[in-house]
């Protein structure tokens, strides 16, 4: 079987990813296989409609974050968008996740000290952004009960993933689609599609899309990422908030970007957008461990997201020199209406929030 970091496996799997956007040869022979992903699906459903499966009962709201296609889309900033509204209604809320790419699958509370290796990329960064409670576990049941019996005051609980969890109850689902939509609309193995499309949501759905416009013919609402700033890889563990004119600041220069992210290149985009001079790009695998720095030793600056600098902490007491490491932050904001659609989902779930500050 191939490697990881073989030459012919990445390239059949980036032809893979291409067709599953538009279709092509490859993506035809795979869909016998499809059609065998639709009938698990189907019987799956079945037997949860029928009660022969169903979901185990927590005792606070679940909100579910995720997907239907393969890849990044959204869902962490989300998660964190959601948090940070939450917290400004009065509402006190914790986060539940698998942790891609952990070295266990069993629960674990997260800790700001924890390695991303032990309790995954995103849910530290969840925690460090948000200063939330935030459990991992393959069961993310079991990592929700192990969260409220730790923090008892929790009123409800974001799931970042799981809309594929049948056991996981949730009060609401927010579907998060990016500029790639539904692909070409088919499922696994044919297409990057994670369970087979609905024209038509339940009630406790809601869509938000990561795009400029609507990417699928569902009904949703808009959100807009943008570039807030930077800080240096020892402030940004420190606490200390990016700026504006820390970016500025590196205008003129020969910058290295680096990304472990299912699309890169829009990172890159956004600070080459805001006049950066990115001479050298290093789009990595989503959740790339960084045990080795994929830049040249003689780099300057190098810029990375925050997903990448939680596997970066600064070694205390290390010799000056090398390349300076800038974390560059994003801001990621629902529209208004997304919050009113959510504010009527938390009345009906009985989460009482207090009336949200004006938003400027």
């Amino acid at each position: 079987m191939a490697g990881p970091h073989d030459p012919a496996a990445a390239t059949l799997a980036r032809r893979l990813e291409r067709e599953w956007l538009s279709g092509g040869a490859l993506s035809t022979c795979l869909l016998p296989l499809s059609g065998l992903y639709r009938l698990l699906w189907a019987v799956r459903s079945l037997l949860y409609r029928w009660g022969l499966k169903r979901a185990e009962a927590l005792p606070v709201p679940v909100i579910v974050v995720g997907n239907w296609i393969v890849g990044g889309a959204g869902k962490t900033p989300t998660t964190l968008a959601l948090l940070q509204l939450l917290q400004s209604w009065g509402i006190k809320a914790g986060v539940i996740s698998r942790g891609y790419g952990r070295d266990s699958d069993e629960v674990a509370l997260v800790r700001r000290d924890s390695p991303a290796r032990a309790v995954g990329d995103e849910p530290l960064l969840i925690h460090l952004r948000s200063d939330v409670p935030v459990a991992v576990g393959r069961d993310r049941v079991a990592a929700a009960r192990a969260l409220l019996q730790a923090h008892p005051q929790l009123q409800i609980l974001i799931s970042d993933d799981g809309l594929q969890h049948g056991r996981l109850p949730r009060a609401l689902s927010i579907l998060v689609f990016d500029s790639r939509g539904i692909g070409n609309g088919h499922v696994l193995p044919a297409g990057p599609l994670r369970q087979p499309f609905q024209a038509r949501l339940p009630a406790d759905h809601l869509v938000l899309y990561n795009a400029a416009q609507a990417s699928t013919a569902l009904p949703g609402h808009l959100a807009k990422r943008t570039l807030s700033g930077a800080v240096s890889l020892q402030d940004w563990w420190d606490g200390q908030p990016a700026s504006l004119s820390s970016v500025q600041s590196l205008r003129g220069r020969p910058l290295v970007a680096a990304a472990g992210m299912a699309q890169p290149a829009r990172f890159f985009d956004m600070l080459e957008a805001c006049g950066l001079e990115i001479t050298e790009r290093h789009a990595l695998p989503d959740h790339f461990d960084f045990a080795t720095r994929p830049w040249r030793a003689d780099a300057a600056d190098v810029l990375v997201t925050e997903k990448d600098a939680v596997k970066l902490r600064p070694t205390p007491g290390s010799k000056p020199g090398g390349p300076r490491i800038w974390v560059v932050t994003l801001d990621f904001r629902p529209e208004h209406a997304f919050e009113q659609a959510l504010l009527e989902r938390l009345a009906a779930m009985g989460c009482p929030a207090r009336e949200p500050a004006h938003r400027t």
